[in-house]
């Protein structure tokens, strides 16, 4: 990343840059709403419904009764309709499931226009530094990958199980992640001179390592989305009657437990969220005097603010088994927390190279 954290030996116009700077934040909001809508498909069983991927005329939803029944009956085929809509759903039942999937796939096209029209123009302008734009280059395609990973983890989905792949879903949420970490970086990068105190290569380090511990837990997140672990052991603090439950690590080889077994994976991510707590804890009682909460280190106060709400998330999520506007916060308020972490590091990037 830090490849794309300045423009060369020429300074840049941090005022001619201003509209670049807004497109990408907007950007990053966009693969957060698109998150969201992610987010609610899965819960609401959606992400099935649309069998097939068609990139260009997908875009078309059903326009008559018989274009309804078609995509009906198509979805009629597949395993999860066997298994939990077969006998009482209807084609009007379909569409309140479909338009979720739709939504997504639309948001993901218009994805791709919002980033290649604004693209073009800043480019035809000379508002993109020469260094830049084979980077932003790459975050499209990173982009466009999305889509191919969103259609690989439902066709996982359309044969033998009834829902999608865990690590799929999973692989799918990191790299929307990673996206909107990267438009965040950039971003941050074109912003003017940064300001406060130095941090130490430690601190630096310290928050590259809770980067890394968030990112973990964003895919963590997925496993759990993806075996709806959430729904069972839904008490909080203790888990089936304990803090450390029975029954960890069932699956032979005890490996595949993290991934697959329902009761070892939510597990993990509760005691991954609790590490993360302590974590930033430390940080924060740390950072109080070296290097401060002034400047750029603002940030840390409101990572210590985020980590708290998304705790509390966390655990009305399980009470409430997973209620979905609460488990949807959840996800959300996970992303800008990272989110909140990497701008804090790309603005103590360029504390460093001032």
């Amino acid at each position: 990343m830090s490849a794309i954290a300045s423009s060369g030996s020429m300074p840049l116009d941090h005022a001619r840059l201003k509209p670049v700077r807004i497109w990408l934040y907007c950007l990053a909001a966009f693969v957060l709403v698109m998150v969201l809508v992610g987010g609610a498909t899965r819960l609401t069983e959606s992400g099935l419904s649309i069998t097939s991927w068609k990139p260009i005329s997908g875009i078309i939803p059903p326009l008559s009764d018989a274009d309804w029944q078609a995509e009906f009956e198509a979805y009629q085929q597949i395993p999860q309709y066997e298994e939990n809509f077969a006998g009482w759903m209807g084609v009007d039942e379909f569409k309140l499931i479909f338009w979720w999937e739709w939504i997504h796939r639309f948001l993901g096209r218009m994805l791709g226009f919002a980033f290649a029209i604004p693209f073009v123009i800043f480019v035809a302008q000379r508002r993109i530094p020469k260094s830049m734009i084979w980077p932003l280059v790459g975050l499209f395609v990173l982009g466009g990958f999305q889509g191919f990973l969103g259609w690989w983890m439902v066709s996982s989905g359309l044969s033998e199980l009834t829902s999608v792949s865990q690590y799929r879903l999973a692989t799918h949420l990191c790299a929307a992640c990673l996206l909107m970490l990267a438009l965040i970086w950039v971003a941050r990068s074109l912003e003017p001179p940064a300001v406060g105190n130095k941090p130490n290569r430690g601190w630096v380090a310290a928050t590259w390592v809770l980067l890394g511990l968030l990112f973990i837990q964003v895919g963590a997140g997925g496993l759990v989305a993806g075996l709806d672990a959430g729904r069972v052991y839904n008490t909080w603090p203790l888990m089936n009657g304990a803090l450390i439950p029975e029954g960890l690590f069932a699956i032979d080889p005890a490996w595949r437990s993290a991934f697959e077994h329902v009761l070892t994976v939510q597990f993990n991510h509760r005691m991954l969220a609790y590490f993360i707590t302590f974590y930033v804890a430390v940080m924060w009682f740390f950072g109080r005097a070296n290097p401060g909460y002034e400047g750029v280190h603002i940030w840390m106060p409101a990572i210590g603010m985020t980590v708290l709400l998304q705790v509390f998330l966390g655990v009305v999520t399980i009470l409430s088994v997973v209620n979905l506007p609460v488990a949807l916060g959840h996800q959300v308020v996970a992303f800008l927390l990272i989110g909140i972490v990497v701008a804090y590091l790309a603005d103590m990037h360029r504390l460093s190279v001032r």
